[in-house]
């Protein structure tokens, strides 16, 4: 998440409830889980508006996350939030995982230079 601060983009775009994608004519980043067995992972809710991050540099690029046991004493529920800021706005994503508790819940950041 520190490799996207000060980077400034043209474009962020949700993809469904499965990835965000940011990028810029020399660069892109994707927020992402690459779905295994027995797990699902989506992005639950996007708070704010995406294009605040267009245009100007990220200020604040935050990872938190916590998780708690659900009904079915082997199931995992996950969630984890990303909160990025430009000095138009912040942006809130979201993503909700549950497994077996074998599996990771966990969301990826590929960095592509193009």
């Amino acid at each position: 998440m520190k490799s996207m601060m000060g980077k400034v983009f043209n474009k962020v775009v949700q993809i469904g409830d499965e990835e965000i994608i940011f990028s810029n004519d020399t660069e892109s980043y994707k927020l992402y889980h690459a779905q295994d067995c027995c797990e699902s992972v989506y992005i639950e809710s996007v708070v704010g508006d995406l294009n605040d991050l267009v245009g100007a540099p990220i200020l604040m690029a935050q990872e938190s996350s916590g998780y708690n046991e659900t009904e079915y004493e082997d199931d995992v529920n996950e969630w984890t939030f990303y909160k990025f800021a430009t000095i138009k706005g912040y942006v809130d994503v979201r993503w909700e995982g549950s497994s077996n508790g074998y599996y990771s819940t966990s969301v990826d950041l590929d960095h592509v230079v193009k």
